[in-house]
């Protein structure tokens, strides 16, 4: 079976994790270790920010930006309907109402219905950069200035990826990353961190990560603790320094595939400035469903990301949402295996099926 995701520790890697891991035993600060305050420093510098917060996951990561941001009851924040129902959580959590946009065909937030969707409520848009590529970003920050707006930048899947030089997360007002395991940055559990050039927002997040709480008692806000432990900070690090090879390895099959694909499925092609790093392979096709389970029938393992539009799951019917390209989009997407540690044979014998599927 050729997986989806790849995510065993490599021989080679195992042996620099257990050394960082091991200096964590041995000076035993496993909360607010130093580890922590040196990723944060690095995670800063490569997105040319001024602060960056290590948070529990990237779920915390969007909450406690949100709330940072002065977002609550009564607000409304425009998002985009594809993306993974976090995104949607954490301004539901905030207090605030999720408002869903379109997509276009790069799978992006499309803005002309976020312009649609602009009210007296609306307090903040929330693009996601889907699947490692960013979203037509200048044109978000252009309608966010015009409204007086924030920009929360979810890029929980796109560390790494890039437009016209400018790393993804260095835009908005702020920005949010998951770096769990399944991400190309990932930590061997669940881990996040909020970049920001505001030192209020800084602040404001080291105190909704420990409960509240100004020096360790003095609780002054309603909050839950969510902070990175010095563990998963210590092996982000480590994965920090080598993480670029890995998209260059994504962004080497990704090639490889559009070869050999284009003339068959569309496929997410780069525009000029952009460059993707690559979290999924998303490839659109006719008969979706019949193509899944014929590949998997045949030893390859593929995902659907996401299945379910976030305003058409339960905890969100009746939304305010514009989804008309979103709801054909969501039928056509089907994720295909692109991770670094696909052998270039198992590309070919995926290209082979899916080419023989339909009859090329």
């Amino acid at each position: 079976m050729i997986r989806f995701m790849n995510l065993a520790v490599t021989e080679s890697e195992r042996d620099s994790l257990l050394q960082v891991i091991l200096q964590v035993f041995n000076h035993g600060i496993f909360i607010n270790g130093p580890e922590l305050t040196e990723f944060e420093s690095e995670i800063s510098k490569l997105h040319n920010r001024k602060y960056a917060n290590g948070v529990c996951s990237g779920s915390g990561a969007l909450l406690y930006a949100l709330k940072a941001l002065g977002i609550g009851m009564g607000d409304e924040v425009i998002t985009t309907s594809l993306s993974w129902i976090a995104t949607a959580n954490a301004i539901a959590s905030s207090g605030a109402t999720p408002i869903f946009a379109d997509v276009d065909s790069d799978l992006n937030i499309n803005i002309e219905s976020i312009e649609k969707l602009i009210t007296h409520k609306t307090k903040a848009i929330l693009p996601v950069h889907y699947a490692g590529r960013v979203c037509k970003i200048d044109e978000v920050l252009k309608l966010a200035k015009e409204n007086n707006l924030k920009v929360l930048e979810d890029a929980s899947q796109a560390i790494g990826a890039s437009k016209n030089g400018i790393l993804a997360g260095s835009f908005g007002d702020v920005s949010a990353f998951s770096l769990n395991p399944m991400k190309v940055l990932g930590a061997l559990g669940e881990a996040g961190v909020v970049l920001s050039d505001n030192k209020e927002i800084k602040e404001r997040i080291d105190i909704l990560r420990y409960n509240g709480t100004i020096n360790k008692e003095s609780c002054i806000t309603v909050s839950l603790n969510g902070r990175m432990d010095t563990l998963q900070a210590s092996i982000l690090l480590e994965r920090l320094r080598t993480f670029t090879n890995i998209i260059e390895k994504r962004r080497e099959i990704a090639y490889y595939y559009h070869k050999h694909l284009e003339d068959v499925v569309k496929i997410p092609l780069e525009n000029e400035g952009e460059k993707n790093s690559w979290y999924s392979y998303t490839i659109m096709g006719e008969d979706r469903d019949y193509l899944q389970k014929y590949l998997l029938e045949h030893g390859i393992e593929t995902k659907i990301q996401h299945p379910i539009l976030m305003p058409e799951q339960i905890a969100y019917k009746g939304s305010k949402c514009i989804i008309d390209n979103a709801q054909k989009i969501v039928k056509q997407i089907l994720c295909i295996p692109a991770n670094e540690k696909i052998t270039k044979n198992e590309q070919d014998y995926i290209i082979e099926r899916i080419r023989r599927f339909y009859g090329k």
